[in-house]
């Protein structure tokens, strides 16, 4: 009889406890989920920065590899240039990525023109990088890159259109 007792008053102040513990209310539940929300906000954003900013290092960088890439061309052929990207592919090693006229590489779409050796000029090239989406968040960069065969460097611009010649040097 008494251990009935004792179990009896044991429920009882089971029950109790469990009564009296609380979780949360609503309203904490909702600050909380509006400061998750706000993070992921926030994260994102930045996250979308980063991705601009890598894509716009990685074409300049890929530009410059371009240069390289016809100039040992040009040095195996004769001072002629490769006519396309498929060519530097299969001549002088460039990464396979970039098969196709106009590639797509991280975020940019790369053209590349060139012209033959005529009697009254030398062989030329031109190449081209512009990013997929230039505006809004989900943009794959905002900078336009160009480089030809005449110049020694990169030319950019910060305006929604192709670089051209004229632009400012990287």
């Amino acid at each position: 009889m008494i251990r009935g007792k004792v179990y009896c008053s044991y429920m009882k102040n089971l029950r109790r406890a469990t009564r009296d513990q609380r979780g949360f209310n609503l309203i904490e539940l909702m600050i909380v989920i509006a400061i998750i929300g706000l993070l992921i906000a926030v994260g994102g954003y930045g996250w979308s920065a980063m991705m601009k900013s890598g894509n716009e290092t990685a074409a300049a960088q890929t530009m410059d590899k371009i240069r390289i890439l016809q100039a040992q061309y040009g040095a195996k052929n004769r001072g002629k240039f490769a006519p396309n990207f498929d060519e530097l592919i299969k001549s002088v090693g460039m990464d396979e990525g970039f098969k196709g006229e106009r590639p797509v590489v991280n975020g940019y779409i790369y053209s590349m023109t060139v012209e033959e050796q005529s009697a009254s000029k030398p062989p030329f090239y031109s190449v081209n990088a512009d990013p997929q989406v230039s505006e809004g968040v989900s943009a794959t960069g905002s900078i336009h890159y160009y480089t030809d065969s005449a110049i020694g460097t990169i030319k950019r611009t910060d305006e929604n259109r192709p670089a051209k010649q004229d632009d400012q040097a990287l």
